[in-house]
């Protein structure tokens, strides 16, 4: 009998591909995954040698018997999936968003708290490398003390990407869900934890997609778009979620006398003229890491001058081995998650807490209530 930790997967597409190969390259037994379609979850399950595919997730759940859950499904089949898990004493790792609602967000946080079950959320981003080194430098003082945060990026999507998930709030579709919670998941990590004020304004300068079958890998969606979209027969969704947003948020640092003030600013139709980037400003210097995740390199500021610092011995030791950000990051954090259910040391993590939090924050900002009517001014 094997003493790993076994872990069940909810979701066929990239992400629950991804999860699967990363807990099984951190050591634990993939025992099952489910999946809406027969012939995909059994054809992927088949492809990674996992022993069980099925398309019930309750039935799954009896007949895996899992430690673990890996919820890897887009954010709208989150709710049902998470507490089925909870009810059966399951571990929980989830993707984001946590839930397409903050109050079904901070449910799911409660119901797992009361049956003392271990949970993480995976806006990983806060494992990038250079993120890592960022906040290793600031908690020194490289920058004196942090006074503002940039985060200004642009993706220029195809406005043609099928119409899916992506597109529509009840399914966790949307900038703020797929976007936001990494960006700010990478600047808590850096300058501290607590958010004390949060505004924003939201946009939806999409409109509608092109519907078309076939799409089952996330990755993959552009190669489906139609090549004639004046095609008369061509069927059209409709979006109603934010593809823009800007946002303002204070935050508490244990490095600062006031809270840090951050700017999170990001097109998700528009295109970039230069690069992507986070920027933290202090006292005494600042810290430019490229890329809208933090990708790198990170250059450091003080004294008058601009160096490009490369990343200690340690953080690079540290890396799972894996190529691509998101597959390295899916990895780092369930390293540190099954360590702490292994009882294990662990660097601290973030669980449904943070996720209940993001996740009542983006029902905040799509109010879009933080606007003045200043027409009345002279």
């Amino acid at each position: 009998m094997s003493n790993k930790i076994t872990v069940l997967i909810h979701g066929s597409g990239f992400a629950g591909q991804g999860h699967a190969e990363a807990f099984r390259d951190m050591g634990a037994e993939v025992v099952g995954i489910v999946g809406r379609t027969p012939a995909v979850v059994e054809s992927l399950a088949a492809e990674l040698n996992i022993p069980y595919a099925g398309t019930d997730w309750r039935q799954a759940l009896a007949d895996c018997q899992p430690d673990v859950v890996s919820i890897a499904t887009p954010g709208g089949a989150h709710y049902e999936a998470i507490t089925a898990a909870i009810e059966h004493g399951c571990h929980i790792f989830s993707d984001k968003p946590l839930t397409t609602t903050g109050d079904s967000a901070r449910e799911l946080c409660e119901l797992a708290a009361a049956k003392n079950l271990k949970t993480a959320y995976a806006a990983s981003f806060r494992y990038m490398p250079d993120v890592l080194h960022a906040k290793r430098l600031v908690a020194a003082g490289a920058i004196g003390e942090p006074l503002e945060v940039e985060c200004i990026s642009h993706f220029n999507l195809e406005r043609d990407i099928p119409f899916g998930w992506s597109h529509r709030a009840e399914q966790g579709g949307g900038r703020l869900n797929n976007n936001f919670t990494h960006k700010l998941s990478i600047v808590t990590s850096i300058v501290g934890e607590t958010i004390v004020e949060i505004m924003g304004e939201v946009r939806d300068d999409l409109g509608r997609a092109p519907i078309v079958e076939g799409v089952h890998n996330f990755k993959s969606r552009r190669d489906f778009i139609p090549k004639d979209l004046n095609d008369p027969a061509l069927q059209w969704g409709e979006s109603n979620v934010e593809w823009s947003y800007t946002v303002l948020a204070k935050l508490d640092s244990p490095f600062a006398k006031q809270p840090v003030s951050v700017l999170f600013k990001h097109g998700g139709l528009q295109p970039r003229f230069n690069d992507d980037h986070i920027v933290i400003y202090g006292s005494e210097g600042a810290i430019y890491i490229k890329g809208h995740y933090a990708s790198g390199p990170l250059h450091h500021y003080r004294n008058g001058q601009w160096h490009e610092l490369p990343l200690p011995a340690d953080i690079v030791a540290n890396i799972p081995a894996v190529d691509g950000d998101t597959e390295r990051n899916w990895r780092y954090l369930i390293r540190e998650f099954l360590n702490d259910i292994s009882g294990q040391p662990f660097t601290p993590y973030q669980g449904f807490a943070a996720g209940a939090q993001h996740q009542q924050l983006i029902d905040l900002i799509r109010t879009n209530s933080n606007w003045v009517d200043v027409r009345h001014l002279n």
